[in-house]
């Protein structure tokens, strides 16, 4: 049996919501103070992370690092994870709203192994770098989120489908 297909995991905009109108408030959310900014946390998303370990390997792709692994585990259950490092200073740079700058160290962690990435800023690169690793035969999801919205039950059910689909050496 192969390894579980990996699950890269954004933070902002996939647990930690932004860019609301008005803030947020009700059952769904919470708030949090992480190194002294507030943060309003998506309650459902730790448990839809937890459902999908099961499946999948998850590890952490975000600008958080290893700051991920300091706060997450107590806040949302997941974790400690893996955490994918990124070279902030190298060849692509950061840019905020592009998530561009994640590619090559995803590519290296992930090397042939199918891969699903929940992010809220893909742009023309990540779908590029996605046909690449399909035509290569590696399967690969691109799983977009709304920064205000997050992971929803939808795009949850929408992965396990996607394993199902790409399988049974990885189920």
């Amino acid at each position: 049996m192969q390894d579980k297909p990996l699950l890269a995991v954004d933070v902002d905009g996939v647990i930690s919501l932004f860019g609301f109108d008005e803030t947020p408030s009700g059952p769904g959310y919470r708030f949090e103070l992480i190194d002294g900014t507030p943060h309003v946390i998506s309650v459902e998303a730790g448990p839809r992370l937890d459902r999908l370990s099961t499946t999948f390997e998850l590890v952490w792709a975000t600008g958080w690092q290893d700051r991920a692994n300091d706060h997450l585990p107590t806040i949302t259950g997941i974790g400690p994870l893996p955490v994918i490092e990124f070279d902030r200073s190298g060849p692509v740079p950061e840019r905020f709203g592009s998530a561009h700058w994640k590619l090559a160290p995803l590519d290296a962690y992930a090397e042939n192994r199918a891969i699903a990435w929940i992010d809220d800023s893909f742009d023309e690169s990540c779908l590029e770098w996605a046909r690449e690793r399909e035509s290569l035969g590696h399967p690969t999801l691109l799983v977009p989120t709304e920064p205000q919205i997050g992971l929803e039950e939808a795009q949850v059910e929408a992965m396990e489908m996607w394993v199902a689909t790409i399988g049974a050496g990885y189920t």
